[in-house]
């Protein structure tokens, strides 16, 4: 077959992504990839460590970003992204710019991180309240709290899973259940917007559907990550209609304000029971105001910690040890 009329490849734009050792959702982030841009994905050093606090600043440490930038300087990217969320605000805004100024300098090129742009999005959609999703333990939700709060941004509600692990099994009915917590059950009133936190969650296909439904603004750590290292590029994040990537969906944006009712034929699990997910065991929820008595929580947030071989509040697994809100 005679291919010479082909010409070759078409030019490619290259960003470089630094993730952590444990990411599974490499396709993810494709998805949000127009067709002229390339991601150069490199990983972090294992270590033996579960999700937590400790293992964010593992991996979050200067010169383990210096040495990943360095491994992708010779595909010659034009900017890098650290896709990790818990590993860019455990220091705080503070130490995330700290962070983007290391692998800048690294790579010469413009770097963001996962929670830089996170704070990036929320200024371009004009939100001032926030609700949460992590599939975290309750001490390093709180610790993504106290970032935002940084930036004056204010939690209205949070619903976290108590994964320490294997956070990409995490289904999509999930993910969708526990948003609807965070933003119905919200202590401090309507939140302007939704953030799905961990760019190992699944989230991609739930966003649409979940505006549909909560009528404001869904973002997730993949979604702004794309977002926000696309526009290093002066072009843009591709996918299904939403209010981050698409100006059109943003009608009536910003605080205290909302976004077009559900779309006809939605198809978003109604709130309920949340499905086991496989291997990773589903914990309970606690029952608003509630907490277990044999753990104590800040701000009504339960936190059991991920122990080898410890059972958590629920009697599940400790990579799944319990949900909750604040």
């Amino acid at each position: 077959m005679d291919v010479s009329f082909l010409g070759g490849p078409g030019p490619q734009r290259g960003v470089g992504v630094v993730a952590p050792f444990d990411f599974a959702l490499d396709r993810e982030l494709w998805r949000w990839t127009p067709d002229d841009v390339s991601l150069h994905v490199t990983r972090t050093p294992y270590v033996p460590v579960e999700v937590s606090l400790d293992l964010a600043r593992m991996i979050s440490e200067h010169e383990t970003l210096r040495n990943a930038v360095s491994t992708l300087t010779e595909v010659t990217p034009e900017a890098v992204a650290y896709a990790c969320t818990s590993g860019s605000f455990v220091g705080g805004v503070m130490g995330e710019r700290a962070m983007c100024e290391a692998m800048s300098r690294a790579g010469s090129v413009p770097a963001v991180t996962t929670s830089g742009a996170l704070l990036e999005a929320l200024v371009e959609l004009d939100v001032r309240r926030l609700a949460l999703v992590t599939p975290y333990t309750g001490s390093v939700t709180r610790a993504l709290e106290e970032y935002v709060a940084q930036a004056g941004v204010e939690v209205t509600g949070c619903a976290y899973m108590g994964l320490t692990r294997q956070i990409w099994k995490v289904t999509y009915r999930e993910v969708a259940d526990m948003a609807r917590r965070a933003a119905v059950r919200g202590r401090l009133g309507t939140a302007d917007a939704l953030f799905l936190s961990c760019t190992n969650l699944p989230t991609y296909d739930v966003i649409p559907q979940l505006e549909a439904e909560l009528r404001i603004p869904v973002i997730s750590a993949n979604q702004v990550t794309m977002w926000a290292a696309l526009r290093r590029l002066g072009t843009r994040a591709v996918g299904p209609y939403q209010a981050l990537i698409d100006t059109s969906a943003r009608t009536g944006t910003g605080a205290g304000s909302t976004l077009p009712g559900p779309a006809a034929g939605s198809v978003l699990p109604a709130a309920g029971p949340v499905v086991p997910t496989g291997s990773v065991p589903t914990g309970s929820v606690l029952p608003e105001g509630q907490e277990p008595s044999d753990v104590r929580g800040v701000h009504g947030v339960s936190d059991a910690q991920g122990v080898p071989g410890a059972q958590g509040v629920s009697g599940a697994p400790d990579e799944k040890q319990q949900e909750g809100w604040t």
